[in-house]
């Protein structure tokens, strides 16, 4: 793995103004500085994710918001953190319902199962009652990957509470992505090479202003195609094994062609679109030497080589889908070197996770801390936990120490009172929740 050498710089602990320089940087994985970080407990789990929902959960409309400067969460101009971002609070709720079982904590285990049933009651209610050929910019769907992180969720939902809703409403936002809209006007997110498309997923809905144009020179984003293989996968693992294809599709005819939209696939139906499309990433979007994740590929040209934690998480959590589903090792052994390229290489200067603080890119850690944690758990890859109990530890010992919120650069200290956005402020909290603290 990559040697880090410390001897120039050392991490500042702005909290505790103190120079940290661990002897052990050649030696990794490694565990965090406990004698200037203290390491976290179990307590503090609790501690750190009733503080987000204090904070940054509107209470009344059980939907999340973009930050503490807002008293509430009117919808994505006004206050309501972004549509794709709610399902990963979701999942945050149901790993705290998952971790009070393990506890035996019969309490915790009620409150958040009754979270988990009001956060997804709540976001119903907010966006459009998941009509999810309901474009409007406010409190709709407009892009592809907004709808399938939607997918994902609910599909983790059903498993989890069998609750027949939320399978129902994962295949009908699968089908969606998959085939398109005919009240919306679009043909889907998926590029069947049938029509010379060249298979993958395109990003944007298409078409819209111009239904005539290339959508071979379109982008294929990573951040549709590798959680449309997780969605697949998701569901390939919730559907009966006897289903039988569906006989009676919905049917529209409109300007922009004929649409059939099935409810619903075969179990065989999901992990083959699953596969394709894997298959299709793998080629187009990533380097296997390195583990290296593109951004995204347009046409024919080269792809994006533009690094994001999101893109890799999806890539290794298909990979591990798909491992698990067939017992190639092939899938898993992508999954490794992808996660490994996270640690080794975008993790950096400090060894802890990168941060980017654009528009709702903080939530890039929490959708790291879901698929890691099946590589760690799921496929017993435990030489990532020093890695990510540092960073637990980083982050968490700069929170915000009066309202116990985290922020996104785990290496600088929450300035107290300031305004913390819910997408940098969920990274902690998703980790602590899926990794139990030694004490």
């Amino acid at each position: 793995m990559k040697q880090f050498i410390f001897s120039a710089f050392c991490l500042t602990v702005a909290a505790l103004n103190v120079v940290s320089c661990n002897d052990d940087k050649l030696a990794k994985p490694y565990t965090p500085d406990y004698e200037l970080v203290s390491e976290y407990t179990n307590e503090d789990v609790w501690t750190a994710y009733e503080a987000f929902n204090d904070y940054l959960l509107d209470a009344d409309k059980n939907i999340y918001k973009t930050s503490t400067a807002y008293s509430s969460a009117v919808d994505r101009y006004n206050g309501a953190a972004a549509i794709w971002c709610q399902p990963f609070y979701c999942d945050m709720a149901m790993n705290a319902y998952k971790r009070a079982k393990v506890e035996g904590n019969e309490e915790k285990e009620a409150k958040y199962k009754t979270l988990c049933e009001d956060l997804f009651a709540g976001n119903i209610a907010q966006y459009k009652n998941f009509d999810f050929d309901d474009n409007d910019l406010a409190k709709g769907w407009f892009i592809y990957d907004d709808v399938q992180w939607w997918t994902i969720t609910l599909a983790r939902a059903y498993e989890l509470f069998g609750t027949e809703q939320y399978r129902s409403l994962a295949e009908a936002s699968f089908a969606r992505v998959w085939y398109g809209s005919p009240r919306v006007g679009d043909t889907g997110s998926y590029a069947d090479p049938a029509k010379n498309l060249g298979s993958g997923m395109f990003w944007q809905w298409q078409p819209i202003t111009n239904p005539d144009e290339n959508l071979a020179t379109n982008a294929k984003m990573a951040c549709i195609n590798f959680p449309t293989v997780v969605a697949a996968l998701t569901l390939y693992n919730n559907v009966p094994a006897d289903r039988m294809e569906d006989m009676q599709p919905e049917r529209w005819s409109n300007s922009y062609g004929d649409f059939v939209r099935p409810h619903y696939e075969t179990k065989e139906a999901y992990l083959e679109k699953g596969k394709e499309i894997y298959e299709w990433g793998v080629k187009n979007l990533v380097d296997t030497n390195t583990g290296e994740v593109a951004d995204s590929k347009a046409g024919d040209g080269n792809p994006a080589w533009t690094d994001h934690v999101y893109n890799q998480a999806t890539y290794i959590g298909a990979s591990i889908l798909l491992y698990k589903a067939t017992g190639e090792q092939a899938y898993l052994d992508n999954a490794i070197v992808a996660t490994d390229y996270v640690v080794d290489t975008m993790s950096g200067t400090y060894d802890l996770l990168p941060y980017e603080d654009g528009i709702e890119q903080g939530i890039y850690t929490a959708v790291f801390s879901q698929y890691v944690a099946m590589l760690v758990y799921d496929c017993d890859q435990t030489k990532y936990i020093p890695f990510l109990k540092r960073n637990i530890n980083y982050g968490w010992a700069n929170r915000d120490k009066t309202r116990n919120l985290c922020g996104g650069a785990y290496n600088k200290e929450v300035i107290e009172g300031a305004t913390v956005d819910s997408y940098s402020a969920s990274g902690i909290p998703a980790l602590m929740l899926l990794f139990p603290a030694e004490k």
